[in-house]
């Protein structure tokens, strides 16, 4: 099956844009096509090629570009948000630097613009008109970039932003090698599946269980392809369900997982591992219950004002309304709600620890699964022996957390987030960010 993305969809939770990757020159000399040969004497692919350029300076219309099919994936909005992004980051559009086919359907393009050259792959429909059916790009090279130029990207976002570049040693002890408000707490999404990813393996290297053991996918929460369609209480082992929960963001399984496990061996793994400021986040929410509070502002105002063992004792009580079929979709379409109040929180130093622990672990089962979705572009993470990686979204919120092992051994975390109360982040912009810290760094 042809992908149809017009950029590698880089985390789990919702999706991101893959963006830049390691230092390199800057653009090549333009390739001209010779003035005798026009669009007509082109094969369909150069013509689709040829027209790139026009694309990304919207001089094509898309719906003319594009196959349907591409964009009832990839709506045209959709597809110009992007492309906007792209430019707004790397500045404007200069031209095709080379193309490398595929066949005669397919080809590796690299495009220049002002401050980086994209690796582009794009595929088109073999039957006329050879409209364009895959347009993903899978990272971008940078010219003379640094940490510190990171670091004054990230400081330049609007609400609040933090950021935390740190190698490790075989003692776990971490230095850091760059950092924007490490010790500030922000919402992150998913992100905090981690922490159940960590109780799990840490319940299997106790012996209380196996990957292999069987569990019911018991609780439904908003969920990706994985489990939509699933039956209730559809068994499946502790490794599929950690798998799904990971690589996909899947809330179903992940809530399952948190009560198969407990919620308070949860807690008890947060704060084992180190948490600088746990009443933020306990009680431990699941999925279903943080999108239940949210969508329910009475519901959710009692719970503010509640202790903690109060709290608790609400989200018993009012179990019945904590449920997927009561959510208020209305509710979580206004733009950023509650993200300062219900969420997960950490500080980028509480997941640099999360990431050291599971590092910790040496269980190869647990960074299998942290590396099956690597978060960035083939082009960003060709460079390491390993990437385990797990982010999260919503409006107003982006997080990114990296578990990065070079071609030496050198082990390094890259993570950072991204909070608006006022606005929705820009998930593009700040994964070409987190990809720029990632191209940064290494042996």
């Amino acid at each position: 099956m042809r992908r149809i993305a017009i950029v590698t969809l880089a985390w789990a939770s919702f999706s991101l844009a893959g963006c830049a990757t390691a230092s390199a020159a800057g653009p090549e000399p333009k390739l001209e096509i010779a003035k005798a040969v026009t669009m007509e004497h082109l094969a369909p692919l150069d013509q689709r090629i040829a027209q790139l350029d026009a694309v990304f300076k919207k001089k094509v219309p898309l719906e003319e570009y594009f196959a349907p099919a591409f964009l009832s994936a990839v709506p045209a909005a959709q597809c110009t948000g992007i492309l906007d992004s792209v430019i707004a980051q790397h500045g404007k559009p200069l031209y095709v630097v080379s193309d490398t086919p595929r066949g005669k359907t397919g080809a590796t393009i690299r495009y220049a613009f002002e401050r980086a050259v994209a690796t582009i792959e794009l595929d088109i429909v073999a039957a006329k008109p050879n409209q364009v059916i895959g347009l993903v790009i899978t990272g971008f090279t940078t010219s003379d970039d640094s940490l510190d130029k990171v670091e004054a990207d990230i400081k330049a976002l609007p609400g609040k932003s933090g950021f935390l570049v740190a190698n490790l040693d075989d003692a776990g002890n971490a230095k850091v090698l760059a950092s924007h408000n490490p010790d500030a707490q922000f919402a992150i999404g998913s992100t905090f599946k981690l922490y159940i990813l960590a109780e799990l393996t840490n319940q299997v290297k106790s012996g209380e269980r196996k990957w292999s053991d069987v569990t019911p996918l018991a609780h439904r929460s908003f969920s990706s392809a994985a489990t939509r369609s699933w039956p209730k209480d559809s068994p499946a082992t502790l490794h599929t369900m950690a798998g799904w929960m990971i690589s996909v963001s899947d809330n179903s399984a992940t809530d399952s997982l948190l009560f198969a496990l407990g919620r308070e061996a949860v807690e008890r793994r947060l704060a084992s591992i180190g948490h600088s400021d746990p009443d933020k986040t306990l009680p431990f929410l699941s999925t279903v219950e943080a999108f239940a509070l949210k969508a329910n502002p009475a519901l959710r105002e009692r719970f503010l004002k509640a202790t903690e063992s109060t709290q608790r004792d609400l989200l018993d009580k009012e179990a019945a309304a904590l449920t997927l079929e009561k959510i208020d979709n209305d509710q979580l379409s206004k733009g950023p709600t509650a993200i300062d109040t219900i969420e997960w929180f950490a500080s980028p130093n509480d997941l640099l620890w999360l990431m050291n622990h599971l590092k910790a672990q040496k269980n190869d089962e647990a960074l299998a699964i942290m590396g099956i979705n690597p978060g960035i572009s083939p082009a960003a993470a060709k460079k390491w022996r390993y990437v385990g990686y797990k982010g999260g979204s919503e409006p107003g919120v982006i997080s990114m957390s990296l578990l990065l092992q070079s071609s030496s051994g050198k082990w390094t975390v890259v993570t950072g987030s991204w909070n608006n109360t006022a606005a929705e982040v820009d998930n593009a912009k700040f994964a070409g960010l987190v990809e720029r810290l990632v191209a940064a760094v290494g042996d």
